[in-house]
């Protein structure tokens, strides 16, 4: 009875393994294929044309028009850290921990600019301003030029305006 089981378990055994597919990976086919179509395509491009080369007109920076129509969100805070709140300020950062905001704001300072750390009790947040004005023009022509110096920081790309209400 014990040679039967095993001589079963020894044909099942077998079964199982001749059963398996191709040892070859579907993803190193996939591989192959995409790389063969890659060489099929380069093969198929028409040969450069050779172009003769041009003169580079000098680039001439334009200050950015003023944006009368940017969205301005009104809230109630109150001034934490820095000096002189104005009615329009350019926010570059929103933390629910003031100790972040403050470590915002001595990174801005280190860079040149007088940041602000405000407080919103309604929202329970801090907010770092970059800079305050009187208007909302200065305000977005400010914003815009943030936002321009620091193209590769996806944080400061979402910069707002804040109209503070008393």
């Amino acid at each position: 009875m014990k040679k039967l089981f095993f001589l079963g378990m020894g044909l099942c055994i077998v079964f199982a393994f001749s059963s398996c597919k191709s040892s070859e990976s579907a993803y190193k086919k996939a591989y192959e294929k995409a790389k063969q179509q890659e060489l099929a395509e380069a093969n198929n491009q028409e040969p450069a044309v050779e172009v003769a080369p041009v003169e580079q007109a000098p680039v001439v920076q334009q200050a950015p028009a003023p944006v009368v129509s940017a969205p301005v969100r009104e809230e109630k805070v109150e001034l934490v850290s820095g000096d002189g709140l104005k009615a329009f300020s350019v926010i570059c950062g929103s933390f629910g921990v003031k100790a972040n905001a403050d470590g915002l704001k001595s990174t801005l300072d280190g860079q040149g600019y007088n940041a602000k750390v405000v407080y919103n009790s309604e929202r329970n947040t801090y907010r770092v301003v970059v800079a305050s004005f009187d208007t909302k023009e200065e305000a977005a022509i400010a914003r815009d030029n943030f936002k321009a110096k620091y193209p590769n920081r996806e944080d400061f790309q979402a910069s707002w305006l804040l109209y503070r209400v008393y």
